[in-house]
């Protein structure tokens, strides 16, 4: 049964030493506004990892899939869905189409999670996803560096020869030649705020479930836990996720579970309940604990509940931040 709750949630994701999310556009290096130099991750990058966690955490479980994996044809996998759907591929009329988008959103996560595009070979309409994030924002500027490296190989020689080809290219080439240069992007600290978007009606139409959406937080807080590079250098998420949950507060129970649906206060205004700044005696924040981050839970509003997600497998904690937390406090 899909989630009957709307929901909001931020998180935090600190990069040490390594390069967030690069621009391919401007020679890989860390994004960033510059207008106010504050470095950013898109939201598809986020999604990416997301996605990621999922395909290794689930793999083989029914209704986990991913369509959108890495080197693939999404088309093989929206003809999947029609064929399992019991339509003719080439059908596109209105029952036919969705048909195959609901089998689409139940043999794939990410499609009842993040929505999708199935119309780009078989047709199976397009899926608006009820999970949404913004890019995520660092809270300071960030200083981007590009370093050089020595590279102790090289890859010359023409393409497509045997071993011995290139055993006798090295034999005869000067030791000096045999190395060369190399660029690394990376910012030596940022810390990123990120926040999320979940709707209760479009989660009825995909069937998002409270199954899901414990897989959801899961996978957020694992998700770079699993994806270690060296163009990353270290980075976490850093607990806990903080959740907006709309509960309603009307004595009807049929008006209660709509309000819940359609949320009791508008996303920003929960937004700005939480603040974040620099320790007084901190002039280059390298840690997330050179910050103090605060909720101010006694302006909550009616019909919303806080909730907080320390560890990825325990129960969201509601009304009261987690005792082993040191970053977080209540006022």
């Amino acid at each position: 049964m899909a989630i009957g709750n709307r929901y909001e949630f931020m998180f935090y994701i600190q990069c040490i030493n390594g390069n967030p999310n690069g621009d391919p556009d401007m020679g890989n290096t860390p994004r960033m506004d510059p207008e106010d130099m504050c470095g950013y991750i898109t939201d598809v990058a986020i999604k990416r990892r997301i996605r990621n966690y999922i395909q290794t955490a689930y793999e083989g479980q029914d209704g986990m899939s991913i369509i959108m994996q890495n080197a693939t044809n999404i088309n093989k996998f929206i003809a999947k869905a029609k064929e399992n759907a019991g339509v003719d591929y080439a059908a596109k009329d209105k029952n036919s189409i969705y048909a195959a988008r609901k089998e689409a959103c139940s043999m794939f996560y990410d499609v009842r999670t993040f929505g999708a595009v199935l119309s780009t070979g078989p047709n199976a309409g397009q899926v608006r996803g009820p999970v949404q994030l913004t890019f995520a924002k660092s809270i300071d500027p960030i200083l981007p560096l590009d370093i050089s490296i020595t590279r102790m190989v090289v890859a010359d020689g023409d393409k497509d020869k045997d071993s011995e080809y290139y055993a006798n290219l090295e034999a005869n080439a000067p030791e000096d030649k045999l190395r060369t240069m190399g660029r690394k992007q990376f910012l030596p600290y940022g810390l990123y705020e990120a926040r999320g978007f979940i709707s209760a009606n479009l989660a009825a139409e995909t069937g998002f479930d409270d199954n899901d959406l414990k897989a959801l937080f899961e996978a957020i807080l694992n998700m770079y836990e699993h994806d270690r590079s060296a163009s990353k250098g270290e980075m976490s998420v850093i607990s806990p996720i903080i959740i907006f949950k709309h509960v309603g507060t009307d004595s009807n129970n049929e008006q209660r579970a709509k309000q819940a649906k359609l949320g009791c206060a508008p996303a920003h205004k929960l937004f700005e309940l939480i603040n974040i700044n620099k320790k007084a005696d901190i002039e280059l924040p390298r840690s997330y604990r050179d910050y103090e981050c605060s909720i101010k839970l006694s302006a909550v509003p009616s019909g919303v509940e806080v909730g907080f997600l320390e560890n990825p497998y325990d129960e969201i904690t509601w009304g009261k931040v987690p005792d082993q937390n040191d970053w977080l406090t209540t006022k």
